[in-house]
């Protein structure tokens, strides 16, 4: 969609588009009352600077939207399709691979209390496997903030992925800053 299309959706339909990022209502609130945006990047930024303020029930919140690494999501809808693509990378028809992670991710459970959620896009099963050891290592706070900052990370990339800019020369143009 492009970001025209986006100032101008209705307040209840660009929430829903907003929450399909992250299931934080006030915060889909906030991106939504800052339209209209002049850039794609300013959308970014501003969404950005609004997970800042995420609290432990936020999170906890929009991680009750995500499927364990290496599973699929529960339900049907733009953030079941776009933690499908995300989590494209990880090779679930591998036995050891989906042993690993089933493994890792009752381990990580266990241990936080919570789903392990890593930015899976762009990441090999390799990647994301790593990642869960060193990550069952840190204390709770520390995982705290690494969860938060992963969310934060997938929530830019998703709302990325709905929104481009203007057409240049017949090919829609995306955001390519990396939010802070």
């Amino acid at each position: 969609m492009l970001l025209e299309e986006f100032d101008t959706l209705s307040s209840a339909d660009a929430q829903a588009l907003v929450r399909a990022c992250a299931d934080v209502p006030w915060w889909a609130d906030a991106v939504v009352a800052g339209r209209p945006y002049r850039s794609v990047a300013a959308l970014r930024e501003h969404a950005a600077q609004q997970a800042l303020a995420w609290s432990h029930a936020d999170v906890e919140r929009a991680l009750a939207d995500h499927p364990r690494i290496g599973e699929r999501h529960r339900s049907a809808g733009r953030s079941a399709a776009m933690s499908a693509r995300e989590q494209s990378g990880v090779e679930a028809s591998d036995a050891d691979v989906a042993a690993r992670l089933a493994d890792g991710n009752a381990r990580y459970e266990e241990r936080f209390g919570r789903v392990y959620l890593v930015r899976a896009a762009g990441r090999s099963s390799a990647e994301i496997l790593a990642l869960l050891e060193q990550r069952l290592t840190h204390d709770d706070l520390t995982e705290a903030e690494v969860t938060a900052q992963q969310l934060r990370e997938i929530a830019a990339l998703r709302l990325t992925g709905l929104v481009t800019a203007a057409a240049v020369d017949g090919v829609h143009a995306r955001a390519t800053e990396p939010v802070a």
